[in-house]
């Protein structure tokens, strides 16, 4: 697989569900950090992942250290917050990137991110904004992880 996307705690099932249709088209894996804040067999993330969810590559993780003990991510992650003034069309993705996205009301732990500060990525917004659906912001930053290495992806 080309990138990975990796959700930590997340809590709504809908959002879960439209991550993992957009990495299936992608062609991307989708890791989940327990604990998740629903039951992945719920209804809600089967009918937002409709006929997809059978061919996603899922890996569900017990814990962000039990994710770290089984994953290299030294060079090659990006943490998405609102913590960070740098945009994420300045990050340099390359193929088997770990992309990180945090929950949908608190975000990414704060130890995460400053022990990864250098690799903390945002999408610019007006002041007006807070944030956007976690869903959206996965689809923009891997999108863009694609076009940066889109011979690449063409080719599989």
């Amino acid at each position: 697989m080309a990138f990975n996307i990796v959700l930590v705690h997340p809590q709504i099932p809908n959002n879960t569900g439209a991550i993992g249709r957009l990495c299936v088209n992608a062609g991307a894996s989708l890791h989940l950090i327990k604990p998740i804040g629903f039951d992945i067999d719920e209804k809600a993330v089967r009918r937002a992942g409709l006929d997809y969810w059978d061919k996603l590559d899922l890996k569900v993780w017990e814990s962000i250290d039990e994710f770290f003990t089984c994953n290299d991510i030294t060079d090659n992650a990006y943490f998405a917050t609102t913590k960070t003034d740098k945009p994420y069309f300045d990050a340099k993705f390359k193929e088997g990137d770990y992309i990180f996205f945090g929950s949908e009301t608190k975000g990414i732990p704060e130890d995460l991110l400053n022990k990864y500060k250098a690799q903390n990525i945002t999408i610019p917004m007006t002041k007006d904004g807070r944030s956007l659906n976690l869903a959206i912001s996965t689809g923009i930053i891997l999108y863009d992880a694609i076009r940066q290495n889109y011979s690449t992806f063409s080719e599989e």
